[in-house]
């Protein structure tokens, strides 16, 4: 799974991205960079520790994220030509600030809702030119018969979705249906998870900055929404494993970041894992809920999809 990280300067964004990574790129200097970070995210799961302790295999490979991070969003600029690579991610995910910032100016108080309005704005605009773009060459190139079947009239369908400040993603369009749109990578056609990301305070208290009015917000949309206190949890995922435990609970989580922020989007996802397990290696593999047996085969290698017969398959909570 790929995720990209959006929001705008000094949200905390490059932060969350050394959290989840455990990278340690440059923060509020970021804001104004040009380029890019790229980082792997790996999901702490107690099924593989369990798994691999029963097992004892040569390697034990856990899930993993693809995180990219681009330099924050300007209100007015539309997404960047640093967002380009985000048309790849799977899912995008807003980095909204709940706290006071002094580089930002104590006027701008946090405002998260408003902040995540903005960016949907950049987003819906950047989309609405490459479909317009399209459109514009499908009718050029009408009598030389180019486009593919249902393209046109989908994208006429997202254009009047963006025209009035809606996602595509809005469309509840089947995946039949999007197939056309996919080489686009749209940025609205994806679906968005947000992180409050907030004080130390906030979070212990579960009231950070505009909290409810963005939970309200994402709640009538249907975008789940995960608070954390990027800052203090990096430090703490630095500190050795006995003490982390400490820290976290004393912030009022039970959870990593990476770890809460993979459980959020697994559900919001439909994603779920399955292992394979043996002296060799014990791995976790990311399926969607659904994927046939022989499909999930495929994951670990086109020939074994193409030559499957049957899987032995174990329910984890039988063996644990």
């Amino acid at each position: 799974m790929k995720i990209g990280l959006v929001g705008l300067p000094l949200a905390g964004k490059t932060t969350f991205f050394n959290l989840l990574t455990g990278a340690e790129a440059a923060t509020s200097s970021f804001a104004g960079a040009r380029g890019s970070h790229v980082g792997v995210a790996r999901v702490p799961d107690k099924r593989v520790d369990f798994l691999s302790g029963l097992f004892q295999p040569r390697v034990t490979t856990y899930a993993q994220i693809q995180v990219l991070d681009i330099p924050g969003l300007t209100p007015g600029g539309g997404a960047s030509e640093f967002a380009g690579p985000l048309r790849d991610a799977d899912a995008l995910v807003a980095i909204l600030r709940g706290f006071y910032n002094p580089a930002v100016g104590l006027a701008d108080a946090p405002n998260p809702l408003r902040d995540l309005k903005d960016l949907m704005a950049e987003l819906i605009l950047s989309d609405l030119a490459v479909v317009e773009k399209r459109l514009e060459r499908l009718a050029k190139g009408k009598k030389a018969g180019t486009g593919i079947p249902g393209e046109e009239e989908v994208l006429r369908q997202a254009k009047e979705a963006l025209e009035n400040e809606q996602p595509v993603v809005s469309l509840g369009l089947s995946e039949d249906e999007r197939l056309p749109l996919k080489n686009y990578g749209l940025y609205t056609d994806k679906p968005l998870l947000v992180v409050l990301n907030t004080s130390e305070e906030g979070l212990k208290n579960n009231a950070a900055r505009g909290q409810r009015e963005l939970e309200s917000y994402a709640k009538e949309r249907k975008l789940p929404v995960l608070v954390v206190c990027a800052q203090l949890e990096e430090e703490i995922e630095r500190l050795p494993l006995e003490e982390r435990e400490v820290f976290l609970a004393d912030l009022g989580v039970s959870e990593p970041g990476v770890t809460r922020l993979a459980q959020v989007a697994y559900a919001y996802l439909d994603l779920i894992s399955y292992f394979t397990v043996g002296s060799d290696e014990v791995k976790a593999w990311t399926i969607r809920q659904g994927t046939t047996a022989k499909q999930a085969a495929g994951k670990i290698h086109s020939d074994i999809e193409r030559g499957f017969i049957r899987a032995e398959v174990a329910v984890y909570e039988d063996m644990a």
